[in-house]
Formats: structure tokens, C-alpha cells, sequence
């Protein structure tokens, strides 16, 4: 999904992890595409990675019967973004309502459905689509996340697109988990993570506590979709997240009497140092350059080698956005 220019740009660098700790992310609102809105959690202002999450975008419940002629493109239902490039990254789709038709430069084509998996690794470069189709239904809701690679394997591997739409599943007293990415309570999801990572879609029953078992040398958040969580003296509800450092070996989360269902996202710390801009991660302000100037010039020629245009997509790809005035320089990844 795209970051596109009304967003400001941002930047993550290193810093330590600070072991157990309980912090709620505030979200802030961003227009995505030509017809949908999101708030976005990560990155945030006090906190801009949880592992090697570094973006976290969630979006609806909207009622897409209801949105048709509110915003600039009457008519057009739902999310709408066009081709734009990814660098240095793996795309996370993940939709609790509705359907999104994906299309990307290394000929996929294929739907967003709930409950599966879409996972696209841009490696040196990569573009793609997210359009809701004219028989979507009605009610859309989801998140789109980013993956930071590491340095090791960032340039050379290969841009890929992965979904699965039978997914690991966990079963709790009281509570289920179905495991997107990584690893929870000794049930691994086959989707391909390149640093120690998780993501899971858990449901907790309406009163019911669960006792999530964790590994230590990660760290933890989670972003609450439905009801409200209770966790120590915090009480996360829809579209907000809660992060819980590293250093627990488990946690208690008690589901409020309407239930809760939240996305559960951790890794170990990632202690690279990124430069994030628009839709392009990378390590310098001169990679950034780069790779702004490659996707400027794909457009032009109708594709080149590093981003080549999507098949079957009926549009313009997106431009990207002027660069800022100053040098693009790495922040601490916390504060």
C-alpha cells in the first residue's frame, strides 16, 4: 500500500530495546490512494519499529456503499492505489472484510481475502497495485504492513509474492489464533520472514483472560480491531496499539465483555539502521535518490530492470512525490 505525498517522510535508525515496558501508539490520519483512509500507527512519533514491523496501516470497517461519491473520484468504490514501487521490503496484506485485487511486475495476480495471507518481498524492486473491484463486497476493514529486510539479503533477493490461504491456526482455553508469520505458542505459518518475526490474528472470548506465551528476546505489540483489551493498567481498544517491549516469557490479556480480536506483531529489535521515504526503504539518502530516480524513469520508458509495470493494470502507474530540501538522515527507532 502506498505512503503517498500528503504524508510527511520518516526515517528510523537503531536504538535499544527497553525490556518490559507498556506504552500505547497514538495513530494519526493518512489518505491512501484516491479513495481510502487509513490511520497509521507505525511509524509513530514515540516508537517507529516493533521488530522488524516498521509500518503498520489499518483501515475500515467502511461501508463501501456509502463512499462512492466522497472523495475526488466519483463513482470508484473502495480502495483504489495505483502502481507504485517498493524497495528493500516485504508487503503484509491482511483483511478481516471484504476483497482487494492485488497485481505486481512479477505477473501476479490475485485477491485479498480474510483469514489469508498476502505477502510480497520487494527485494531491490518491486511495483504493484491494491484496487477494490466493482463486485467487492460491501464492507472493507484490514491491515497493511510492512517487513524491513536486512542488509544480508535486501538487494539480492529475488522480488516475490507468496499467499496462503490456509494458514496454522492455535487453539487456547477460551481463545484462537491464527498464525500469520513466525512462530506462536509452537505453531509456525510457512510465510517466508528473513529476521526472527511474528504476526498472528488472535480472537479472545468476551471475559476471558489469555495468557500468551512470548519469547523474551523479542519485542511486542498489539493493534486491537474489535472490542477492548485489557492489559496491566492499559486498555487498548479499536485502532489503537499497545506495545510491550521485550523480556516476558508470557502476558495476560483479558478480553472486556464484548470479546476483542487484535493482530499480535513482534520480532527481535531491529538494529539497522533504515532511511524510510515515501514507499522506499533503504540506508541512505543517496539510496533513496536512487531509487526515486529508477521509479521516474520505469514510467517514462514503460518499465526498466529494476521496476517494470504492472500487467493488467487499466491506468497510469503513481509518480512519485518531489524529494524533500534536506538530507534524509537516519532517527533513534524509539523517541
Amino acid at each position: 500500500m502506498s505512503d503517498l505525498e500528503k504524508d510527511p517522510a520518516e526515517v528510523v535508525g537503531t536504538g535499544d530495546c527497553e525490556g518490559p515496558v507498556l506504552e500505547m501508539l497514538e495513530a494519526r490520519e493518512v489518505v491512501l490512494g484516491r479513495t481510502t483512509k487509513v490511520r497509521r500507527l507505525l511509524p509513530n512519533k514515540n516508537r517507529r519499529m516493533v521488530g522488524a514491523w516498521c509500518f503498520v496501516d489499518h483501515y475500515g470497517p467502511d461501508d463501501l456503499t456509502k463512499r462512492v461519491d466522497s472523495y475526488d473520484v466519483p463513482g470508484e468504490r473502495g480502495m483504489h492505489v495505483p502502481p507504485h514501487p517498493h524497495t528493500s521490503l516485504q508487503t503484509v496484506s491482511w483483511l478481516f472484510e471484504g476483497e482487494i485485487e492485488h497485481r505486481d511486475t512479477v505477473g501476479s495476480h490475485a485477491f485479498v481475502r480474510p483469514g489469508e495471507l498476502n505477502i510480497m518481498t520487494a527485494g531491490n524492486g518491486i511495483a504493484h497495485s491494491e484496487v477494490s473491484t466493482p463486485d467487492a463486497p460491501p464492507m472493507l476493514h484490514g491491515a497493511q504492513l510492512w517487513v524491513a529486510l536486512p542488509d544480508s539479503v535486501r538487494a539480492t533477493t529475488a522480488p516475490a509474492f507468496n499467499a496462503y490461504a490456509d494458514l496454522p491456526t492455535v487453539a487456547f482455553d477460551g481463545a484462537q489464533a491464527t498464525v500469520m508469520i513466525g512462530t506462536v505458542a509452537g505453531v509456525t505459518s510457512p510465510a517466508p520472514a528473513f529476521t526472527p518475526l511474528v504476526g498472528a490474528d488472535i480472537t479472545i472470548e468476551p471475559g476471558r483472560t489469555l495468557a500468551l506465551p512470548l519469547t523474551p528476546s523479542n519485542e511486542y505489540a498489539v493493534l486491537v480491531v474489535e472490542g477492548t483489551l485489557s492489559v496491566g493498567d492499559l486498555t487498548p481498544g479499536f485502532g489503537e496499539l499497545a506495545y510491550f517491549g521485550s523480556g516476558r516469557e508470557s502476558i495476560e490479556l483479558v478480553a472486556a465483555d464484548n470479546g476483542v480480536r487484535f493482530l499480535l506483531l513482534g520480532g527481535e529489535p531491529f538494529e539497522e539502521e533504515l532511511v524510510m521515504w515515501w514507499n522506499f526503504i533503504g540506508r541512505t539518502h543517496e539510496e533513496i535518490v536512487a531509487a526515486r530516480n529508477d521509479w521516474q524513469a520505469a514510467i517514462e520508458a514503460g518499465g526498466n530492470d529494476r521496476f517494470g509495470m504492472v500487467p493488467g493494470y487499466d491506468g497510469d502507474p503513481l509518480p512519485a512525490p518531489p524529494l524533500p530540501g534536506t538530507t534524509l538522515k537516519p532517527r533513534p527507532r524509539s523517541r
